[in-house]
């Protein structure tokens, strides 16, 4: 299969050049049924203080790792399901769903002895009263033998499999001990033509108990925030505390989870990326922030997050992009009711939004000045930003970092070329700015012309003003006029081995750009 190099960041062509790809993904684990009952309340029962929900819509999605299934199905990868379900009537519409999703659910096992596990949620007026979870007491033996057989079927030519276990009971076992021996790491002297089929297979662990899986060494584990916890033995910090409480304890995690990376999704916080950094002793981070809107009774979000992670990477994104590619899918799924996917095409359709989406210097005044009024902190940084890479991304994550509102002001076109060079913006503004504003971290853009900032900075008074580069403070115009109404200076780290000049180099002596 082909890999895939974005080194223009999350470009609405992306979705679909995933999609083209079409890499085959193994999913094995718990199935879970969503039902969303929906009704008017209009009265109390005489029995209780308990409201009568009259019901007026029945809606039923696969959850759990069905759900991971059929959010891989919609961004077009091959998706085969290895999973166990009752012979029931919550089994049948799962089945039902998944085929008509494309997912490929030959390999589930159908057993009498099974419950299908399932999640009533009744609600009113966008507001769920109760739920009630119907699942087996007791997950068959004879079951997971089926479902032990059913794995080493499912996995030859698979470029990802992702091992989805919500403590349901379909990865005890038999199961258990048939996913370590067909993916777990082969000992020193393993025979090459022996039953495990990991090779170059990217295994992701998504779990309640990622610890469970340590000894698996996945490519990547995804905890939340409470099973990152469960890795650590101790408890998090709550809000946006919780971000630099897992950066502080990102080695821990690395060694607690066996995993090559560690993703962890901190809701409405984003996500922070955890992986070794070469020699250096502390791991190397990578933060993506979520966009909230109100709440909606939604349902489901990380397992499209971990269904766009894994279809980014199986199809050779570097790690940054495809973490940004599945935050901007969980946005999409965040802000609907009940058990969504996210498609291609919607996903295309999210990130063409950031097209065309540079602000004027009044548009952006009005929205800073309402930031401000809410007493938020407000970081403005500027700079080319032609072709996106690692340097960039890591540098803007920092700005992010030193306030609320981060303000990206980039240089327009000529004034590229007055610094750069006649063959310089590689990207026009339009499309440099579309990538930018794609970014997470990035809340607005805008483009100037003028040879410096300085206006830009005289209108908006920043709170923090951000420079990346082996400046100092001293070195610049704009900090005169920064310190006039009382603003600082930051400078951020210097990465001179990822800039676009280094990056644009690489490319004309090997016609490949670096991975990150």
């Amino acid at each position: 299969m082909a890999r895939l190099s974005n080194q223009e960041g999350l470009a609405d062509w992306l979705p679909g050049r995933l999609a083209e790809e079409r890499p085959v993904v193994t999913v094995i684990g718990d199935s879970i049924l969503d039902g969303w009952w929906d009704g008017t309340i209009e009265r109390f029962c005489r029995e209780a203080p308990a409201p009568v929900v009259q019901v007026q819509r029945r809606d039923f999605a696969p959850g759990g790792a069905a759900n991971t299934a059929m959010n891989l199905a919609a961004m077009g990868a091959d998706v085969r399901f290895v999973s166990l379900v009752g012979e029931d009537s919550g089994g049948q519409t799962l089945l039902e769903q998944l085929r008509s999703a494309g997912v490929d659910v030959s390999h589930v096992v159908s057993h009498p002895g099974m419950t299908t596990t399932t999640k009533f949620r009744v609600s009113s007026g966008g507001q769920v009263m109760l739920r009630l979870d119907d699942a087996a007491a007791e997950v068959p033996e004879e079951g997971l033998r089926q479902m032990a057989k059913a794995i080493p079927q499912a996995l030859p030519g698979s470029s990802a499999v992702v091992v989805c276990d919500y403590g349901a009971g379909a990865l005890e076992g038999e199961v258990r001990d048939t996913i370590f021996e067909n993916l777990g790491p082969q000992s020193e002297g393993s025979e090459s033509g022996s039953a495990n089929a990991r090779q170059d297979t990217l295994v992701v662990v998504d779990a309640h108990y990622p610890g469970r899986w340590a000894e698996l060494k996945p490519g990547l584990a995804t905890p939340n925030a409470q099973e990152a916890a469960r890795l650590l033995g101790t408890e998090f910090p709550g809000g946006a505390a919780r971000c630099p409480f897992v950066e502080a304890h990102a080695d821990q995690l690395l060694r607690a989870s066996g995993a090559a990376a560690v993703v962890v999704t901190l809701d409405r916080e984003g996500t922070l990326t955890i992986r070794p950094n070469g020699d250096s002793p502390k791991p190397a981070t990578h933060r993506t922030w979520a966009r909230p809107q109100a709440e909606k009774q939604a349902s489901g979000a990380g397992d499209t997050f971990v269904a766009a992670l894994t279809i980014a990477r199986a199809a050779g994104l570097p790690l940054s992009t495809s973490v940004d590619l599945a935050q901007a899918a969980a946005d999409v799924v965040v802000h609907r009711p009940g058990t969504s996917v996210c498609t291609t095409d919607e996903l295309a359709k999210h990130l063409r939004g950031f097209a065309d989406t540079a602000l004027t210097d009044s548009e952006l005044a009005r929205h800073v000045e309402e930031h401000r009024s809410e007493g938020k902190r407000i970081v403005l940084t500027n700079g080319c930003f032609d072709v996106l890479h690692r340097g960039h991304t890591r540098y803007l994550n920092q700005a992010k970092q030193l306030g609320d509102v981060l303000v990206v002001a980039l240089n327009s076109d000529s004034s590229v070329r007055k610094l750069k060079g006649p063959d310089r913006p590689v990207n026009h503004e339009a499309d440099r700015a579309a990538v930018i504003a794609a970014l997470s971290c990035v809340d607005h853009v805008t483009v100037f012309d003028t040879p410096t900032p300085i206006p830009l900075i005289e209108l908006l008074r920043p709170d923090v003003y951000a420079k990346g580069g082996d400046y100092t403070p001293e070195m610049l115009q704009e900090t005169e006029a920064v310190e006039r109404y009382g603003g600082t200076v930051t400078i951020l780290d210097y990465v001179p081995e990822h800039s676009t000049t280094a990056v644009l180099e690489r490319i004309r002596s090997t016609g490949e750009a670096p991975q990150t």
